[in-house]
């Protein structure tokens, strides 16, 4: 399961990483079609599509390498059992608020069906499942680091 998870995570770092290049390219070239007169339609609405994947498949990664969401300045200076109570309790949150969006982001997904992309013809949901999809894959994240932390605190003693 580690490898299968561990492939996971390097093909995700991969698009992530290939959907950036390519928006930052679009919209470069975009750009100066666009000064030269002959702009690029259609590079608009696939530089939004990819940008909206970009961000939350990129958060997951974001959090999978760091506990970015931390105020280590004022954290640090607690007592190792309130900080450890301050973890589990901010991991809960989160999780709390990725349900959330996975709650109400697929109904918006179905709901944005119908809504096409100009350009592409094809529908907004693409863009807006990455919501849902995003935050599944944080709170996976969420929670592997959960368990992780479990296990080592449980080593210590």
């Amino acid at each position: 399961m580690r490898r299968v998870y561990g492939a996971f995570c390097r093909i995700e770092e991969f698009v992530v990483g290939t959907f950036i290049v390519t928006v930052t390219a679009l919209v470069f070239l975009s750009a100066v079609a666009r000064t030269i007169k002959h702009p690029i339609n259609w590079a608009q609405d696939v530089s939004l599509l990819l940008f909206a994947w970009t961000v939350f498949l990129g958060a997951d990664v974001a959090l999978r390498e760091k506990d970015f969401v931390n105020v280590d300045m004022l954290v640090s200076r607690f007592p190792e059992r309130i900080r450890t109570v301050l973890y589990y309790l901010w991991n809960t949150v989160i999780i709390g608020f990725l349900f959330l969006l996975i709650r109400f982001g697929i109904p918006l997904s179905i709901d944005n069906s119908k809504r096409l992309f100009q350009t592409l013809g094809i529908s907004y949901s693409w863009a807006s499942i990455s919501v849902p999809i995003g935050a599944l894959f944080m709170m996976v994240t969420v929670i592997l680091k959960l368990i992780v932390h479990i296990r080592n605190n449980r080593a210590g003693r």
